[in-house]
């Protein structure tokens, strides 16, 4: 078994994707629209805007998988509890990363060093995701 991270978008995951992809040195796999699947369980819930809204995709970071989808058939809210972790190896990938996706976000914890990590950031993103990007070690 594998447990797979999966995220929800109202609309805008193609964006999300590219940038996620950009941020931590990603690679898309699988990038699927409505439009393309034709799936007749939402077919008829789709508005024309909606046809090119992703939904299916895939994204791999280092070795794991994050699936990845716009929702047309429930409303979108952004989720505090949940969040993803990127672990790092050192703090300038933190920091790199973090500038990548830091326009629009809300800062929960602003970057810096903590007993666990010697650079972490923890933030909600402008697609309504919530983050912790970090170093594993202290050391570095």
């Amino acid at each position: 078994m594998q447990i797979v991270p999966t995220l929800n978008f109202g609309g805008n995951c193609r964006e999300a994707i590219h940038m996620y992809e950009k941020a931590f040195g990603g690679q898309i796999t699988c990038l699927i629209t409505y439009r393309e699947a034709d799936d007749p369980q939402y077919n008829s819930l789709l508005k024309d805007d909606q046809r090119d809204y992703i939904y299916h995709s895939e994204l791999l970071i280092g070795e794991q998988r994050i699936i990845m989808s716009d929702h047309v058939d429930i409303e979108f809210k952004t989720c505090y509890s949940n969040f993803l972790t990127i672990m790092c190896d050192v703090k300038e990938d933190v920091q790199r990363a973090y500038d990548i996706m830091k326009d629009g976000s809300k800062t929960i914890y602003p970057m810096e060093a903590t007993p666990y990590s010697s650079c972490r950031v923890v933030f909600v993103d402008k697609f309504g995701i919530r983050w912790g990007i970090m170093t594993e070690q202290t050391e570095r």
